[in-house]
């Protein structure tokens, strides 16, 4: 919304708005695009125009949709779940987001999915079980297993934890 309201304060016309996404009608100019991005920044956002980089951005937001807002995690394999989403071939998708981010698009999904599994230990309405159900892990032991490479520590441990942390999602 904020993003809209910008553009048609500097009567940008555009023909698509996405979250993350804009398509303009036409070119911008260099005085446009400056104030445009310097709005953007003062509300915490950024203008990309890098296609690398909204490609890298669009790829972890589908990730981040998927494990944190989604009812349930796709019953496909997340390859082909990303693939098909970004209508691109994923073994690209993949070497251009180790390159870029330094990590593979695999490893980013666990670190979102135990980031997951620490919020729902948090609310305490799920069982381990469940919990590993509802992130489609195998089994509880395969689910401790990844929690404890990423956090240090056993999800048993980390529910008995007082003051229990977890990351803001802008950071994984």
């Amino acid at each position: 919304m904020l993003v809209k309201a910008e553009l048609e304060k500097l009567e940008l016309p555009y023909s698509y708005l996405e979250l993350g996404e804009v398509h303009l009608k036409e070119p911008i100019t260099e005085i446009n695009r400056q104030q445009l991005a310097a709005v953007l920044h003062l509300s915490g956002l950024e203008l990309m125009e890098d296609k690398t980089a909204m490609l890298i951005e669009k790829i972890k937001n589908i990730i981040v949709e998927m494990v944190h807002y989604d009812d349930e995690l796709p019953e496909v394999k997340y390859s082909v779940f990303i693939s098909n989403k970004m209508g691109k071939d994923y073994h690209y998708l993949s070497d251009l987001f180790s390159k870029t981010k330094g990590m593979t698009i695999e490893h980013f999904i666990i670190v979102h999915k135990i980031e997951k599994a620490k919020e729902l230990i948090m609310y305490d309405e799920l069982n381990l079980s469940e919990i590993a159900f509802k992130l489609n892990y195998s089994s509880v032991a395969h689910l401790s297993h990844q929690f404890k490479k990423i956090t240090g520590l056993t999800p048993s441990f980390f529910k008995s934890l007082q003051k229990k942390k977890r990351s803001n999602l802008e950071d994984l």
